[in-house]
């Protein structure tokens, strides 16, 4: 069974920093961040190739960064200069190699608090 583990979340002060990451337990393809407010869709905030080709919300661009190592099959977002509109869950997904075939799967999500 294929596993995203999230981790990294907290409360942080506005304008403050977090680096969240994401284990995975195989080799992926394309990763990507989600987000999910309370009351609110889930939404898509970063992604990133298996080329490591990179796209970003626009209310996220400029002040996030993600980024993958391979080698530790694990994803990475950086968060600088966050606001309270970026409090919410945050999930990473990612097609995960189960030994056979690339499976999509979700982490578990981690809780991101920003206060003003």
């Amino acid at each position: 069974q294929v596993q995203l583990v999230e981790s990294g979340g907290g409360l942080v002060q506005a304008g403050g920093s977090l680096r969240l990451s994401c284990a995975a337990s195989g080799s992926t393809r394309d990763i990507a961040w989600y987000r999910q407010a309370p009351g609110k869709q889930r939404e898509l905030v970063a992604t990133v190739s298996s080329g490591g080709r990179t796209n970003y919300a626009d209310s996220v661009k400029g002040r996030f960064t993600i980024s993958r190592d391979n080698a530790k099959n694990t994803l990475y977002l950086q968060m600088n200069s966050l606001k309270p509109e970026d409090t919410a869950v945050y999930y990473c997904n990612a097609d995960v190699w189960n030994g056979a075939y690339y499976e999509n799967s979700w982490g578990q999500g981690t809780q991101v608090t920003v206060s003003s």
